[in-house]
């Protein structure tokens, strides 16, 4: 199911973008340095086909964008923009909220760590404009209104 691009809903439309396994955990590899097709799919175990599909969809979201590989190469890599670069937060608690609740105690996982002092990385929490951390039960949606 695909969301109407007038609809008023953010996180919708930004489902209806990155919302599938694929392309999120495309974006997730490219974070982790991945440039090229075969790497992506190398790591990711993904048919020719899907991975095709999902890059060229991520590259018109303008998620991802081509450069060459090197002065004089043919080949091309896949970087993140900035539209790219800003789904970290998402990845960040998508990781977050599976090492909270989908490991058990002690079970070997990946750590995401800050290369500035090596340690895993604090807990997101959203904030309000003060500063101060909400739950929530500590917000509501205000709707556009219809003209």
């Amino acid at each position: 199911m695909t969301t109407d691009a007038t609809t008023p809903c953010p996180v919708g439309r930004a489902l209806d973008l990155v919302g599938d396994r694929w392309s999120l955990l495309i974006v997730r590899e490219a974070f982790d340095g991945v440039r090229r097709f075969s790497d992506f799919q190398r790591r990711l175990g993904m048919s020719r086909s899907m991975l095709s599909q999902r890059l060229q969809a991520l590259l018109e979201a303008d998620v991802l964008a081509q450069q060459p590989l090197g002065e004089g190469r043919s080949y091309q890599e896949y970087v993140l923009t900035e539209r790219g670069r800003a789904l970290f937060p998402l990845v960040v608690a998508l990781r977050q909220w599976g090492e909270a609740f989908l490991f058990a105690p002690g079970e070997p996982r990946s750590v995401l760590q800050a290369d500035s002092d090596g340690q895993p990385l604090a807990p997101m929490q959203p904030r309000d404009q003060r500063g101060q951390v909400v739950e929530g039960a500590d917000t509501r949606v205000m709707k556009p209104l219809s003209p």
